[in-house]
Order: structure tokens, then sequence, then C-alpha cells
């Protein structure tokens, strides 16, 4: 990461979604702070802190903050504590999703309205009052980076009640990057191939998955999260200025495949 060492110094900026060492968010958040950026980090709950608390230790993290981004008034105090400790925000990375396992292992057709509702708001909605709260501290332009998957795109095995929900993320990005736009505010989401994390476990026969991954990717590899880390830098630096509204794929080249 030596190259990227002067590509985010003196800004400031948070990510969300941090579960453990191996979380995507946690690759994206080591290439930031690699690339000079200082950080704010969030955990979602007391049995999740022994798990993140490392991770913001590690990264020297100004900020560590509890965020359950279903209680409004969590949300509010991050903010607030954000105002307080540096007056603005340069860039945000949203890398979270959640779907109750019985909607998830199900047909789409069998999701139940309360749990499409919870996936929609954790994984989706989400983002739309994070960008808000965010919007006022980005007087002089910014980022928002949130995290897909190509399952928006594409019917993928035991993806099933996700894909519309991620569908529904990516098509959230293109219209908040066209209303954030005249701001000098960015929005763009990176669509990783699959990676062993935490959040992946909750998928069904996720292990057949990364292995077709591996197999059909023109690079014949899977990705890493410091693969992943380096584009979001990449992508909330100054250099990618003029991106707006993508859907930026890391994943080996897995995508093109037909």
């Amino acid at each position: 990461m030596a190259g990227l060492a002067p590509m985010l110094a003196g800004k400031v900026g948070l990510v969300v979604g941090v579960a453990n060492a191996q979380s995507i968010a946690t690759g994206c958040a080591r290439a930031f702070r690699d690339a000079g950026a200082e950080l704010a980090l969030t955990y979602l709950n007391d049995e999740a802190r022994p798990y993140v608390e490392p991770v913001a230790r590690d990264l020297d993290a100004s900020l560590f903050e509890p965020l359950d981004v279903e209680k409004d008034q969590q949300l509010d105090a991050l903010f607030r504590r954000i105002t307080e400790s540096w007056g603005r925000l340069d860039f945000l990375l949203h890398s979270i999703a959640y779907c109750r396992k019985e909607d998830l292992h199900g047909r789409v057709v069998d999701c139940s309205r309360e749990g499409f509702a919870q996936a929609m708001d954790i994984s989706v909605h989400s983002l739309i009052r994070m960008t808000r709260r965010a919007e006022p501290l980005m007087g002089n332009g910014g980022c928002i980076l949130t995290v897909s998957y190509y399952g928006a795109e594409k019917v993928v095995d035991h993806y099933n009640i996700m894909g519309p929900v991620k569908a529904a993320l990516e098509a959230t990005v293109r219209s908040l990057a066209a209303e954030l736009g005249p701001r000098q505010i960015r929005v763009n989401a990176l669509s990783p191939g699959p990676v062993r994390t935490r959040a992946a476990s909750g998928i069904e026969h996720f292990d057949e998955l990364i292995e077709e991954a591996r197999a059909r990717a023109p690079e014949r590899r899977l990705v890493t999260i410091e693969d992943i880390g380096a584009v979001a830098a990449g992508l909330v630096s100054d250099a990618a200025r003029s991106m707006t509204g993508n859907i930026t794929y890391v994943d080996a080249g897995y995508h093109i495949m037909s």
C-alpha cells in the first residue's frame, strides 16, 4: 500500500460495517488509513465491540462509536460526534447488509413482508439516512461509497432475496449520485467477488459459490479484502473526482463471463 500513501492525506472518513478483522470494510479502512486518512469506525452493539475494537485500535481510529442503523438516535449521535470532532466529512463507506435467515434461505416468492422490509431498511434505506446526515458535512464535496454484489444484476443461486435488495441499492446509488452531483458529492458502489466474511457465511452453499467464482473468473483467482480496499481508496480520493454513479467490479473479471 506504500504507493497509496499521499492519496488521502488530510482527509477524514467514516467507515460503517466492520464486523471483524476479515470484513470487507476492514480491508477498505486499512487502505484508507495507509493512504493517510483519519478515520471514524462504528460497531453494531456490545456483543460486536470486542471483534471491532482491535481493528479500530490497529488503525488508530479517532472516533469509535456504536451504531445500529435501525436506531435513528444512534445515527444522530454519531454524526454529532463527527461534527464536533472534525466539522466536516470527506468520505463515507457504507458496508452493511442484513436479511433474516429464514428469508435469505427461502425462495424470493416466499419472502415475508416483514423480512423484505427489514432487509431493505438495513441494506438500502440506511444508505439514504447516512447520506442525508453526511451531506451538510461535505460542503467542499466528498464521496459516499457502498458495497453491492453481482447478484444485483444476475440471478445467483442461493443469493435469493438479497439479489433484489442489492439491485435496489445500486439504483439508489444512481439516484443519489444525480441529486448530489451539483454539490460535488460523488456516490459509487463497489461490487466485489465473493469473499469469506462473516456476512457471507450466512449464504447457503457459499463454498460452491466461491469455487465457481475461482474457476470462472478470467484471472482464475478470488479477490481479497486488500484488493477491494485498494480500489476503495482510489474511489474516495480526488483521483476519481469525475467518477460518480458507478458500480465498480472488483472480482477478477468474473462479471464479464456468461
